[in-house]
């Protein structure tokens, strides 16, 4: 069992709260830094999307974990930045400009979607942004002078000062870089005025307005910052595919996202990776788990799918915080041993909001 006693107010700011947190993160960290020779090229490469739809779900986590606001047009966002950064990119801007341009528009194209969204809430939000999703995969569609239509763009490798980055390692640690960043620029905005903003307002909008808080400003700012990830996130999936069509950013697509961190666990930056590692792990057990099945069975066209929802009605029903709540469960099971109560989480199934795990 671990007790921290604060004794200055700059403990409550510090990333990591005891030594012991240091070390596993340290461990990770070094874990994550030799993967290139621990793992073969595959699984690199696999390791390499975790790290792209982390950062997709960073985004989403602070929209929908953190704010309580329902997307489900994320996959539009996703769009606008990869196709913003393959056209700058083809037209021989600098990869570090041409990211953040398309994270740029993507956060434009979020204060767009947020402005009317402010009005609404609910299911008539999710109505909204999926409206939103299919606009943008219309257009992609349509604008073939831009974009290349349903025949697909190409997108070469990512460049840095003259030299391109081939090989799968070099591509992982970029995504391995800019995923730390990410992560590391959320904690900190969550531990901000404006990251407490958003846990107000998801809690009672309300209350929060009797605070004093804009909710049209911090929804807003939601909004972009969640789509300017996600545009970051775009960015690298389009040097990842090296293709791009309109048919990658569906509604199916975004349905997947808003899925990946209510099992990855919702209201956690943990549940962004859990989440992805999860989304990623999947296809791949479902393949091994076909030559197990029957043939009726293993060539059911809708087999994925199926296996999927299933997965998020056992959470749903029996661990709502998802993946991180396990795990947190567990952790708290070994710290507290041998005096770990079982009714200890007994108050979580009345999920009130202002429980969530920390």
């Amino acid at each position: 069992m671990r007790f921290i006693f604060k004794t200055h107010y700059d403990q409550d700011l510090v990333l990591f709260k005891h030594a012991g947190a240091r070390w596993s993160y340290g461990a990770l960290a070094v874990i994550l830094l030799l993967a290139p020779w621990l793992l073969s090229e595959y699984l690199l490469s696999q390791l390499a999307f975790i790290c792209i739809y982390g950062i997709i779900g960073l985004g989403l986590m602070l929209l929908s974990g953190y704010t309580g606001q329902v997307s489900l047009g994320h996959a539009a966002f996703l769009a606008v930045g990869a196709y913003t950064h393959a056209l700058l990119v083809g037209a021989g801007w600098p990869f570090v400009l041409s990211l953040a341009v398309a994270g740029t528009l993507s956060a434009a194209a979020g204060v767009i979607v947020g402005l009317p969204a402010l009005r609404v809430k609910g299911i008539y939000l999710a109505i909204a942004t999926m409206a939103f999703g299919f606009i943008v995969e219309e257009i992609l569609a349509r604008w073939e002078s831009v974009t290349g239509g349903n025949s697909g763009k190409q997108v070469g490798p990512p460049e840095f000062f003259g030299v391109k980055l081939t090989s799968t390692a070099e591509f992982y640690y970029l995504c391995l870089v800019i995923a730390v960043l990410a992560t590391l620029g959320v904690l900190n905005l969550l531990r901000s005025p404006i990251g407490r903003a958003w846990v107000a307002i998801r809690d009672s909008e309300v209350s929060a307005q009797s605070m004093g808080i804009s909710l049209a400003r911090y929804k807003t700012i939601a909004f972009a910052v969640s789509a300017f990830l996600a545009g970051i996130a775009g960015a690298l999936y389009a040097h990842k595919l090296r293709f791009l069509t309109p048919e990658q950013f569906t509604i199916i697509q975004s349905i997947e996202l808003l899925l990946m961190i209510v099992i990855g666990g919702l209201g956690s930056v943990h549940g962004a990776f859990f989440g992805a590692a999860f989304l990623i792990s999947l296809p791949q057990a479902i393949v091994w788990l076909r030559d197990y099945l029957p043939d009726s069975v293993a060539n059911a066209t809708g087999l994925q799918p199926m296996i999927f929802g299933l997965i998020l009605i056992v959470f749903i029903l029996f661990e709502p915080f998802g993946i991180y709540g396990r795990w947190f469960k567990i952790r708290t099971y070994f710290q507290l041993f041998p005096f770990y109560r079982r009714g200890l989480f007994r108050r979580q199934r009345a999920f009130q909001k202002s429980e969530r795990l920390k």
